[in-house]
């Protein structure tokens, strides 16, 4: 029976054949036939209205009544089962289902038992939607023919269509008070029966087997069709049977362990057998699905279900399902609390706590544990359990499960993530949930959000999350959270660490991380959290970090140090939150239980306190009391806290951690304000002695030796605050009196000097910084100034030296530099915050803190021949004033004893008694050292000694009553005040001052003295020179020894003697001087005004004036020697020569003028020099902070060195520079405003433009030399100014290092600024193209934001504003297109490699960054040029796209301003535009410049177009495509007349898309520049007539199938025809009116027959793509208009042959079709399609049985039809599951086979035949290898079928497809799966963009 049954469900099947054939032997039969036939073509023809459906089943019901007698079959049965499904059409009207209904009756009447049970599979698809919307009146005769004929039939084929039966009948259930009701119900139990009998047909009434099937089948049915599980669930509340069995536990004392256990000896009854067998998981599904279902009502009667035949204790969830079933079934009931229903609610609640023993209703919820009900939770009433203890035992644990389940999901949809949150928050509504849930989920729920912090695809998804997650948090009890919290606190720090129980599990740095994650996003600002919970929590946390410091084994500190450094800031934030009053409750009681002492007690037994006082909140215990006030809690929070600092004091410094900790003790003191610090006044019995303890001897083991840093400056750094803070919390009686802060006080200085070094500038502005917090919390105000004079006297070894080293000195001037930018502060200010030079004298009575340290500097000024001397006096030059050294000094001088007896009169002179010669002695060793000061400054002075020297003394009144007791102190003091002379300057009282030693006569008896008084003379004598010295002034020295000295010179920097060249240098200097001074009256006579003046004032390319002689004139000496150049280069290039650079380069300034007549060979070799120089220290100083060097031991500043190297260079050029202007005959000619000249005669301002005289080799060649010379200078200035935007070099920075190189990076930028100013305002125009040429390097090489840097640069240049760089780019492109047009002095030497389309590339960038605003500098000039350009496009044909990007931007930028006649610049602007783009395609047309093959970087970005930022995108310059797609978005402000907009877009879709697309190498020369020009144009209302033309003739080229890129399908053009589908309704018809019909006649045989037959196959399956394409890209819905037409054309194309025209080969575009049509069409305007869809596939898949030979279909067709039934089966439409069971086995059957089962389904057979064939299991592709779980995606995708030959099809792919095909779709269906509809559409579209498949 079963196999007769599976050859039945084929019509053409041999035993079918072969009984038609002896039939029509017949006569009576052939003309029953007949007369079928002919009634049935009438259904083609004669069919428009309902009446004729009417009409035509009468004709077809009166053919069938003329059957012979005896006759049991139906003729042409698949047409007429074909024809009564179609006029079941659910649009049709309920008479003419009335009627087909009746030839339903009258066929299966006429067919026998068997013959029924063989045709069911023609018949019962047509009638099993029908009853879901049949009318009251046809209802009955449906429920008729079920009973009647269909419940009859052999249980074998009722079997295998039960489910498509049961889902046939379930609508009939949907209204429990319609009369069809109960008919319907006992329906269903009949085939119930039915099938029951067939499978035992042995068993009692019962028919155990048949239910076990049946309600497997209903199972199925409900979980896979939404519209029919409202029937499903009336059915299951009428004949479900109760599965509340309990199982039967033990006593009491061991029911939960019996509860736990599973006892599969004990049989649960039959009937609940029958509903949970073979496969409970169905049960379980079915409830999930309802619990899920969009309606409440359902949603409601699954509830229902569970509470009254499924509660949590029943024996079938205990014994048969499995446990992640049993979450599953949970979390879908858990989950409609998301609904906020009350009615759900409440059921959901009796489910959970179960049903009540007493009678007392559901709104009697107790509100306690005590008062809960009790539970009968077994058969023997013994056992009774409460609410809350019967949902511990049975729901609890998968409640807890299924939620962490959806915790710890790792979606990034926010509203998954915050569904969680949600769910528990409606599960507190009862407390006995919530309160058992919560707990076990807070902390996973709280990791979930910390992880999806940094996960979340979007700020807003975040925020989203984070809004769910704080309802939730703030509904939870503050116990809870924070017993919680000190769970993970505690065990995260504890020393023996268990072992995680999961692979997962965090780290203790992961889980402090999740606490200061919830204390930061969370409000934990409640009352009671700020008075209890966070003071005991924070001091549980630091209990706990005191213990892990006091680890013995080093190992289990080492292996918690980042966990302890969060760990330290969950402290510092929770002592935040703590309120201050919190901490200072109760001081006084506080201060009297103390008593005699404070107990210095172990805080572990605290810890274990706190531990248990959450343990017994978490209990419900109401006796649990905090263990400690807050008294309490503060003292031991600073026990603790000062053992933490002291123990991290004590041990190798972890500088992080230290760090904090001294910062959460500093805000513990200040917070709390402890009494009994207050009262130690004692020093050495304090709270804080273990600190000071432990600082001691961290300094003094810490302090730098022999120059070595012993300790890293962060370590210092933490160090000193940890003194800063103890000094803020000691008495101040007691912190004067403390020994040990003046012994640790000059440890930290000692320490601190190693890192304050010029050569070494990583910490140096921190380290100063450091050095005057100490000063700050010194006891002593000499204590820092001393220890600094000390350390200055120290040498390497740390020996007290009587002279003061130079690397102390360097150190001093690194203080001093970054101390006196704040020396200016209020007498009362902490120096906390800043540091000063200048001090009160209330304070002191120095006016200058650092007094000792400076004239211990400045005694080195007395000894030349020293390497200090040459600082020292370096140091001082580089001062921008030094108004306090003079005074300072001045001071000292007037306060002099010995100036005090040369200002008495001589009588008393005489009178008075002399003193003795010691005496005398030392008052003049007094005056010569503060004179010789003095001389010293005046002698080694700069301009800002000079302006000091003639500035006013700020107190000419000078005191020198007191001088003989200011003398004795270390320093000067007073302040001068009130004057005598008011107008007397600093320069008038030295004068005086020498001048009255001069004329001291008196002669001491002593030879010492008189000596002293001789050297103080000479001292006067050389200060009153210096101040006399005019710059007139010359030496005579001998005029033979230049070449000699030279000589000696350049061994001087070979031996490194630096004291020797410094003397050289002068007297080389003034024996050149003297040879030139016979010549100074003729060359200042002679000298023209203008050369050295252009420089400065003109270019601004300036020569350093600080020295007066370098005034001196350039004439021709006599003496041009190379060794003096040799000499020089040698000199300067020496890095040990970098301490007296300055000098060599005033050296060479002063030497210049000797080369003026062949200044330009000497150029290049200085400039050379120069610039390796420079890149040779700047690297060095890159490798400084970039940490790979720690630069050389005693280098120079490297600022300084870099500022005396750019100074030479500079002037190296500017003389340069001079001499080719004076070469040139050039002046400086400023344009006045009355010149109007055009725009080549306006158009670059700052660039020299006078008319050359001559124009001779040899002054180009001197001009190139000086133009290469200024790229390097362009080229080193700008990789220093790039430094800090890590454009060119970057290091690395980190906070440690961030101020210091943040001072080195301005001060470099600054100065290379100037330089770079002046360079542009000499030659902007080669100095620009320079800088083009660095931003299109780095452009190609690093991307747009490297290349940034140098737009920068030009806008932070003022001679590089728009109005000087638009023209000079403007000259720069002439120069290389048409430079004949330009003046000489406007043309570019071309030095640099860049061509005019760079050019124009950086002038679309320039513009693109510039400001707005600037457009009113360069209009006018842009608008000159862009006329120029029309007037002559030729030169600029390779530009003229990307000058219509300039043009666009110029347009864009003029609608944000609002200067000048808006009106006529923007319709000059789009004048100019619509010009310049019919300019480009005129001289350069895209048809004869297009490159057909697609780039593979435009392929990559063909991905998301719209996606990549405008400025970013990396197109050609010359790709006019890619330039138009960026415009376009923007046209409207470009172009504001919709004429011009209109006349544009037209010339675009002329010369662009036109030409593209009737291009030869269509469709591979579409870009998504084009595509993106087309969605651009779509949006434009002006381009939407020949916008869609040119998609119309894309979309119509036979070719536009050919597209190989599916990225450039979906994101280019799917967008393109939706909008044009929508703009154009009539598409859809249009391509529907080229479909022809089929036909045969005309066709004749022959190669034209064949030719013809090709053309029409072709032509068809392009039509039925493009409507399939279009459909595809259109919205849901968007052509059911068009659903009739289309049924039509499909049904046509369905009746072609393979001798037809078109043939049948064009089946496949139409199941390609009908796969569009059912991702892109709701299923219920698909009812009429079904009959169609049913017979083509089922006849299409019959063809592959072997003893099939069909022509109609071959193996291309065939593999359509089975990706059309994959399709089906992936989606699932609810109507196509009434045919599913044609195709494949639908029910248990496909996995729980029985013995003796044979193949039913089409699919099921096909495969067992194919594989019989075969012979072998198959060796082909496995579809579901690879398949992955989530959503249901396709089998047979293009990716399966990949290149398999199409003759290997059938064995490689469809075999291995067929034989999974059945168990994949169960599979799916028992995972709940959602449909992956994209990947269905993705597939589809490379089969429709497969060109292989074309004819």
């Amino acid at each position: 029976m079963l196999a007769n049954a599976s050859q039945t469900l084929r019509p053409s099947s041999p035993a079918t054949l072969d009984e038609a054939g002896t039939n029509r032997k017949d006569k009576g039969y052939r003309r029953y036939a007949s007369n079928v036939e002919r009634a049935l073509s009438l259904f083609d023809t004669a069919l428009q209205e309902w009446a004729d459906y009417i009409a035509f089943l009468g004709r077809l019901l009166k053919a069938l009544q003329s059957k012979p007698s005896g006759t049991t079959d139906v003729p042409h049965k698949a047409l007429v089962a074909k024809r009564l499904a179609q006029c079941l059409d659910p649009t049709l009207p309920s008479g003419v289902h009335q009627k087909a209904l009746e030839a339903y009756s009258y066929v299966f009447s006429t067919l026998d038992r068997d013959g029924l049970s063989r045709d069911l599979p023609l018949y019962l698809p047509g009638l099993a939607p029908t009853l879901s919307f049949a009318s009251l009146s046809v209802k009955p005769t449906l429920l008729s023919l079920f009973e009647t004929f269909i419940l009859p039939l052999d249980p074998v084929m009722l079997r295998a269509a039960l489910k498509a039966i049961t889902l046939a009948l379930l609508p009939g259930l949907e209204e429990a008070t319609s009369e069809e009701f109960e008919r319907t119900l006992s329906l269903l139990n009949k085939f119930r029966s039915a099938v029951g009998q067939a499978l035992e047909p042995n068993t009692g009434p019962s028919n155990v087997s048949g239910d076990q099937y049946y309600w497997q089948s209903l199972f199925l049915a409900s979980l896979t069709s939404p519209s029919r599980r409202q029937g499903a669930l009336a059915y299951m509340v009428r004949e479900l049977p109760p599965l509340g069995v309990p199982t039967e536990p033990g006593p009491r004392s061991n029911q939960v362990e019996e509860f736990e256990m599973r006892d599969i000896g004990n049989k649960l009854p039959p009937q609940v057998e029958a509903v949970t067998t073979p496969e409970p998981g169905l049960l379980i599904r079915c409830f999930a699905a309802g619990l899920q279902d969009e309606q409440l009502l359902i949603q409601r009667g699954f509830l229902d279900l569970l509470v009254t035949h499924l509660p949590l204790h029943s024996a079938v969830l205990r014994q048969k399902v499995v446990h992640r079933d049993l979450e599953l079934l949970i979390a879908a009931a858990a989950a409609v609390v998301v609904r906020r229903e009350m009615s759900l609610n409440r059921r959901l609640w009796t489910w959970f706590l179960g049903p009540e023993a007493s009678s007392r209703a559901d709104d009697s919820t107790p509100s306690s544990p005590d008062s809960s009900p009790t539970i009968v939770a077994a058969k023997n009433n013994n056992i009774q359990l409460s609410q809350t203890e019967y949902f511990e035992h049975y729901g609890l644990t998968p409640l807890v499960s299924s939620v962490l389940k959806l915790v710890v999901d790792d979606s990034l949809k926010p509203s998954e993530k915050a569904r969680p949150f949600r769910i528990c928050l409606s599960l507190m509504d009862r407390w006995e949930i919530g309160g058992l849930v919560v707990p076990q989920c807070f902390l996973p729920a709280m990791e979930s959000v910390w992880r999806y912090q940094r996960l979340a695809p979007s700020k807003e998804a975040l925020e989203e999350v984070l809004r769910s997650a704080n309802v939730f948090f703030d509904a939870i009890e503050s116990n809870l959270i924070w017993a919680e919290l000190t769970k993970i606190v505690v065990g995260a720090l504890k020393i023996k660490d268990p072992k995680p129980e999961q692979a997962d599990s965090l780290s203790p740095k992961d889980r402090l991380d999740l606490v200061l994650f919830v204390i930061k996003s969370f409000n934990i600002r409640e009352d009671e959290m700020l008075a209890t919970h966070i003071p005991i929590v924070a001091l549980a946390l630091v209990i706990s970090l005191r213990l892990r410091f006091a680890a013995p084994s080093k190992k289990a500190r080492e292996s918690l140090s980042p966990a302890i450094d969060v760990a330290l800031d969950i402290a510092m934030h929770l002592l935040d939150l703590i309120p201050a009053k919190v901490l200072r409750r109760g001081e006084k009681q506080g201060s009297q239980n103390r008593g005699n002492g404070r107990r210095k007690e172990d805080s572990s037994h605290f810890l274990q306190d706190i531990q248990q006082f959450y343990h017994d909140l978490q209990r419900g215990s109401e006796d649990a009391k905090p263990p400690l006030d807050n008294t309490r809690i503060r003292d031991l929070l600073l026990h603790n806290a000062i053992q933490i600092v002291a123990h991290g004091l004590g041990t190798p410094i972890q500088v992080a951690s230290l760090e904090k900790e001294v910062a959460f003790l500093d805000r513990l003191l200040r917070k709390a304000q402890f009494p009994s610090l207050e009262d130690d006044e004692e020093a050495d019995d304090g709270a804080l002695v273990p600190i000071m303890s432990s600082l001691s001897t961290a300094s003094g083991a810490g302090a730098a030796r022999n120059g070595i840093e012993l300790l890293p400056f962060p370590t210092i750094a933490v160090l000193v605050s940890t003194l800063e803070m103890m000094s803020h919390a000691s008495p101040s009686t007691a912190w004067s009196s403390n020994h040990r802060v003046r012994q640790i006080l000059p440890n930290l200085l000692t320490s601190l000097w190693t890192y304050i070094s010029p050569a070494r500038p990583r910490h140096s502005v921190e380290a100063v910084r450091c050095l005057w917090r100490l000063h700050s919390v010194s006891p002593d105000v000499r204590l820092v100034e001393g220890s600094i004079a000390t350390l200055m006297l120290q040498d390497e070894k740390g020996h007290q030296t009587p002279n003061v080293r130079i690397e102390g000195a360097r150190r001093f001037a690194t203080v001093w530099a970054h101390s006196s930018s704040t020396s200016k502060t209020p007498p009362d200010r902490r120096l906390s915050s800043g540091y000063v030079l200048h001090q009160s004298a209330k304070q002191s009575k120095e006016p200058i803190l650092l007094a000792q340290p400076l004239l211990l500097l400045l005694d080195s000024l007395h000894d030349p021949k020293t390497d200090l001397f040459t600082f020292t006096v370096s140091w001082l030059q580089s001062l921008s004033s030094i108004q306090l050294i003079i005074e300072f000094l001045i001071y000292h001088l007037d306060a002099s004893p010995y100036l005090t007896h040369e200002k008495s009169s001589p009588a008393q002179t005489d009178e008075q008694e002399l003193p003795d010669e010691n005496g005398a002695s030392l008052e003049v060793d007094d005056c010569l050292y503060y004179l010789q000061h003095i001389l010293n400054l005046t002698k080694y002075s700069t301009a800002s000694t000079s302006a000091s020297l003639v500035g006013k003394l700020s107190a000419p009144n000078l005191n020198r009553d007191n001088h003989a007791g200011e003398a004795e102190t270390s320093g000067p003091v007073k302040v001068l005040v009130d004057a005598e002379e008011p107008g007397m300057t600093v320069q008038s009282f030295l004068t005086q001052v020498c001048m009255e030693i001069l004329k001291n006569h008196h002669q001491e008896q002593s030879i010492g003295v008189r000596r002293r008084i001789s050297v103080l003379r000479q001292t006067s004598a050389s200060l009153l020179k210096q101040l006399l010295l005019g710059p007139s002034s010359t030496m005579v020295m001998p005029m033979s020894l230049e070449d000699s000295l030279i000589g000696v010179l350049s061994w001087s920097v070979e031996q490194s003697d630096h004291m020797l060249q410094l003397p050289l240098m002068d007297v080389i200097l003034i024996i050149l001087r003297t040879r030139m001074t016979k010549n100074d009256v003729l060359s200042n006579s002679h000298r023209r005004p203008t050369s050295r003046d252009t420089i400065r004032s003109a270019s601004q390319l300036s020569v350093s004036t600080e020295k007066s002689d370098k005034d001196n004139v350039s004439v021709e000496p006599p003496i041009q020697t190379s060794a003096l150049l040799d000499c020089l280069i040698f000199g300067i290039s020496s890095p040990n020569n970098h301490p007296i650079l300055e000098q060599w380069i005033r050296f060479l300034d002063n030497c210049l003028p000797l080369y003026s007549g062949n200044a330009f060979q000497v150029l290049m070799p200085l400039v050379d020099t120069f610039s390796r120089s420079i890149e040779s220290v700047f690297q060095d100083l890159e490798a400084v902070f970039a940490g790979t060097s720690r630069g050389p031991h005693g280098a120079s500043d490297p600022i300084t060195v870099l500022n005396a190297l750019l100074n030479g260079l500079e002037q190296v050029l500017a003389r340069g520079h001079d001499q080719l202007l004076q070469d040139e005959g050039h002046s400086v000619a400023i344009k006045s405003p009355e010149q109007v000249q055009g725009f080549f005669g306006n158009m670059v301002s700052g660039v020299f433009a006078s008319e050359a005289q001559k124009s001779r080799p040899t002054t180009a060649n001197n001009r190139l030399t000086v133009l290469l010379c200024f790229k390097d200078a362009v080229r080193v200035s700008f990789n220093m100014w790039s430094w800090r935007d890590g454009g060119f070099g970057s290091s690395p920075r980190d906070a440690a290092i961030s101020a210091s190189f943040s001072y080195m990076s301005i001060r470099l930028r600054n100065r290379t600024r100037r330089i770079l100013e002046h360079i542009f305002a000499a030659e902007a125009l080669e100095c620009l193209e320079t800088l083009v040429e660095f931003w299109h390097k780095k452009e190609s090489e690093h991307g747009m934001a490297q290349s940034s840097t140098v737009l920068n640069l030009l806008h932070a240049l003022e001679a590089s504003r728009p109005k000087n760089t638009i023209p000079a780019l403007f000259n720069a492109m002439y120069s290389r297109t048409n430079p004949n047009v330009l003046e000489p002095i406007r043309k570019s030497t071309l030095t640099s490699e860049l061509s005019d389309i760079n050019l124009a590339v950086f002038l679309v960038a320039y513009t693109r960054s510039m400001e707005d605003d600037a457009l009113d500098e360069i209009w006018t000039d842009c608008m000159t040029f862009l006329r120029d350009v029309l007037g002559n496009p030729l030169p600029h044909r390779q530009t003229l796209p990307i000058l219509l990007e300039f043009t666009a931007i110029l347009g864009e930028k003029i609608d944000n301003t609002n200067f000048g006649e808006q009106r006529k610049m923007r319709r000059d602007i789009g004048d100019l535009f619509v010009r310049l783009l019919a300019a480009t395609f005129t001289i350069k047309p895209l048809a004869f410049s297009q490159d057909p093959p697609l780039s593979t970087n435009e392929e990559t970005r063909l991905h998301r177009p719209s996606d990549v930022p405008e400025s970013s995108r990396s197109t050609d310059p010359e790709d006019v495509v890619a330039i138009i797609a960026s415009i376009l978005p923007n046209i409207s402000k470009i172009l504001v007349d919709t004429d011009r907009i209109t006349a544009a877009t037209m010339t675009i879709s002329t010369q662009v898309l036109t030409p593209t697309f009737r291009w030869k190498t269509f469709p591979r020369n579409v870009t998504g520049s084009l595509l993106d020009i087309m969605k651009t144009m779509s949006r434009i209302p002006e381009a939407s007539k020949s916008w869609r033309k040119d998609v119309a003739e894309a979309f119509n080229d036979p070719r536009f199938f050919h597209i190989n890129s599916l990225d450039l399908v979906w994101n280019g053009w799917m967008p393109i025809l939706r909008q044009w589908a929508l703009l154009d309704k009539d598409r859809m018809p249009e391509l529907l009116s080229r479909l022809s019909s089929p036909t045969s006649a005309g066709i004749v045989f022959g190669v034209g027959a064949s030719s013809a037959r090709l053309e029409a196959d072709r032509k068809t399956q392009l039509n039925l793509r493009r409507m399939a394409t279009l459909m595809l890209s259109a919205d849901n819905d968007m052509f059911v208009v068009n659903l009739s037409g289309l049924q039509e054309k499909v049904v046509d194309l369905m009746t072609a042959t393979a001798a037809s025209s078109p043939s049948s080969i064009t089946r496949s575009e139409v199941y390609m079709l009908l796969r569009a049509l059912i991702l892109r069409t709701s299923p219920v305007h698909l009812a009429s399609f079904w009959p169609i869809v049913n017979a083509e596939l089922y006849d299409a898949l019959s063809s592959l049985y072997p003893t099939e030979t069909h022509d109609t279909y071959n193996i291309s067709c065939v593999l359509q039809a089975a990706k059309l039934l994959d399709t089906l089966l992936t989606i699932a439409p609810d109507d196509f599951q009434l045919r599913e069971w044609l195709f494949v086995t639908d029910t248990i059957d496909a996995v729980y086979r029985p013995s003796d089962w044979r193949p039913v389904a089409l699919v099921d057979g096909l495969a067992e035949t194919l594989d019989s064939r075969a012979g072998a299991p198959h060796s082909g592709i496995n579809p579901l290898v690879g398949a992955q779980q989530g959503l249901r995606k396709p089998l047979l995708t293009s990716a399966v079928v990949g290149s398999v030959p199409m003759d290997s099809i059938v064995d490689r792919v469809l075999r291995p497809f067929l034989r999974q095909l059945s168990i994949y779709a169960f599979e799916s269906t028992y995972r709940m799966e959602a449909p992956d509809r994209q990947a269905c559409c993705d597939d589809l579209l490379h089969d429709l963009f497969d060109e292989s498949t074309l004819v």
